[in-house]
């Protein structure tokens, strides 16, 4: 059975603290922008998956109690920084799986200001020894030690230098990938960030980890969004096939020896994840590289949004740099990626960023985004990852 996005929702993504509001406030106002766009009651919906990783268990029972009390099953995910497409993803499994018609997906996340912390609370080597992602910094530390800086820009920092090192690709285009993320951002009333930066600016921007500055890093935020997700008869009895975006393919990969065996930074990261998670979607879709208009990729830091155009398929290994320094990957060109701004501009609230990708590609494929519209958009890929690790590739058409 076919599941279909009817209706999606979304916050404004902002700094933490920024409002006064707590996290059921926030998913109160997308679950109900979700159910608003879908045209549809919250006592149709049949079960929701709520994705978080920073608060409390049941907390996600606490935030959609905002929009009913129905009884009706709710399930809290946590992934790292997949929490919000694996929230997604087990939305579109109850539905292909037959046993649910109307499921409504929700990601949120309420933060701390000040850097992330590498997932044991602490960003000492020390901290990391009961860690999750205790094997994936053990792999980093052999081979290019510990410091100080926040551990997620060293892993990522360290993943760019080896890139660097490998394939020549240089600080500009690293930074290119920030440049092209925050002029996308100006367009769009829900980005953290919509203040133009030149390449140059990107560069001389603090240093946050070596080569990576402040302006190639997301940031902590505040924020949530939401989707309706329904089957294929809920959409033809609900005449609603005009509005209805098609998940053509999903896939989630998790580490494999792959991950660890060569000790690089660029695997430990995710690139072998999202490599098998893409190349399955293609294969289960019969679509590929090629076919693709608009993509939202998880760009936590701007070398990955390089590793993932490798590992997408979009340009052999070791081309990303150029790749993005010839502009295919922005409006007129190849493909338009990240037309919201991106984690690094429009924000990173950890549980609710898959969410908020597969939102943004629903207004894309449906003319909805305004200033930042693709033209022509009719097939989409979303990609989320979360280190420890989990790649979500999620592809999505409409039209």
């Amino acid at each position: 059975m076919k599941a279909y996005i009817i209706g999606v929702g979304m916050t404004k993504f902002e700094k933490p603290e920024t409002r006064d509001w707590q996290y059921w406030d926030m998913v109160r106002e997308v679950g109900a922008a979700a159910l608003a766009d879908a045209g549809i009651r919250y006592d149709q919906v049949e079960q929701v998956p709520v994705g978080y990783c920073f608060q409390p268990s049941t907390a996600g029972q606490r935030a959609v109690y905002e929009l009913g009390l129905t009884g009706i099953p709710v399930y809290n995910v946590n992934n790292n920084c997949a929490t919000g497409s694996s929230a997604l993803m087990l939305a579109r499994q109850f539905v292909e799986g037959g046993g649910s018609d109307c499921v409504l997906a929700v990601g949120f996340e309420k933060m701390a200001r000040g850097s992330l912390g590498g997932g044991a609370g602490g960003s000492g080597a020390a901290d990391f020894a009961t860690s999750p992602v205790a094997r994936h910094y053990g792999v980093m530390a052999a081979r290019h030690g510990f410091e100080a800086s926040p551990p997620t820009a060293q892993i990522f920092g360290n993943a760019a230098r080896e890139h660097m090192e490998r394939y020549g690709t240089t600080p500009a285009q690293l930074a290119a990938v920030g440049a092209k993320n925050h002029r996308h951002s100006v367009h769009n009333p829900y980005a953290q960030f919509q203040d133009p930066y030149t390449v140059e600016e990107v560069l001389a921007a603090r240093t946050v980890h070596r080569p990576l500055t402040k302006l190639q890093c997301s940031p902590t935020s505040d924020g949530a969004a939401a989707a309706v997700v329904v089957s294929e008869r809920f959409v033809e009895r609900n005449a609603l096939g005009e509005r209805a975006v098609e998940i053509a393919a999903q896939v989630m990969a998790t580490d494999t020896e792959a991950s660890f065996a060569s000790g690089s930074c660029i695997d430990v990261v995710g690139a072998p994840m999202t490599r098998a998670a893409a190349e399955r979607v293609y294969a289960v879709s019969g679509l590929g590289p090629d076919d693709l208009d608009v993509i939202e990729l998880h760009d936590c830091f701007s070398v990955n949004e390089l590793l993932t155009y490798e590992a997408l398929g979009l340009c052999g290994e070791g081309e990303s740099g150029k790749l993005v320094e010839s502009g295919a990957t922005t409006y007129g060109g190849r493909w338009v990626v990240n037309p919201s701004g991106g984690l690094i501009s429009k924000g990173h609230p950890l549980g609710a960023t898959g969410i908020a990708q597969a939102a943004e590609l629903t207004w894309q494929l449906r003319g909805e985004a305004g200033a930042r519209q693709v033209p022509g958009a009719r097939t989409a890929l979303a990609h989320n990852i979360g280190l420890g690790g989990a790649a979500v590739v999620t592809l999505l058409r409409h039209g």
